[in-house]
């Protein structure tokens, strides 16, 4: 019989997305507080890719990507995701955007061999977790390169963002070669 192991820490990777740069920058800071120091952030990048988010968002998003210095645990995602939420509330609740949402912040955990998103929606190919939030394998890492999957999100198939997720790997296994502890 197998025995379980403990899973190694994961990369937190957070996805950003507002027509506000001051909302960019407010989830970045209210991150930080709450995850750490943000190790990388990404170029931002049009989300065009849907008109799903017009109504409760407006148009001309810009998308980015915050990745953070320290290492979550992998069954953290769901809690994750309720804080993300949270943020997102307060945001809305407190600011003087003309939008009910002017911000939407989607968290991920990338490992050596996958990224996944959270999400309160449920399909067939997502993992229940807890407290309402599913866990969705977006993307699959082989043969040294992000790949997706059928129901991977349109934003995620550009270039762009494979790419940074690619940047982003790297960096994951240097934080990992960095702590003799994992």
């Amino acid at each position: 019989m197998a025995e379980p192991r403990p899973h190694v820490p994961v990369l937190l990777v957070v996805a950003a997305f507002s027509r506000h740069v001051e909302a960019l920058t407010w989830a970045r800071q209210r991150l930080e507080q709450d995850f750490g120091p943000v190790a990388h952030v990404s170029a931002p990048y049009d989300f065009n890719q849907t008109t799903y988010y017009a109504a409760t968002m407006g148009s001309e998003l810009r998308k980015q990507f915050f990745a953070f210095h320290n290492l979550v645990a992998a069954d953290d995602l769901a809690a994750i995701q309720l804080r993300t939420n949270a943020l997102e509330d307060e945001l809305a609740r407190a600011s003087g955007f003309p939008e009910p949402r002017p911000l939407n912040l989607d968290p991920g955990l990338l490992t050596l061999g996958k990224f996944l998103l959270a999400t309160t929606k449920d399909q067939a190919h997502r993992i229940y977790l807890h407290d309402g939030v599913f866990a969705e394998v977006t993307l699959r890492f082989h043969a040294g390169a992000y790949e997706p999957w059928p129901w991977t999100y349109a934003d995620y198939r550009l270039p762009i963002v494979l790419e940074t997720l690619k940047e982003l790997s790297e960096l994951y296994r240097r934080r990992l070669a960095e702590d003799p502890t994992i």
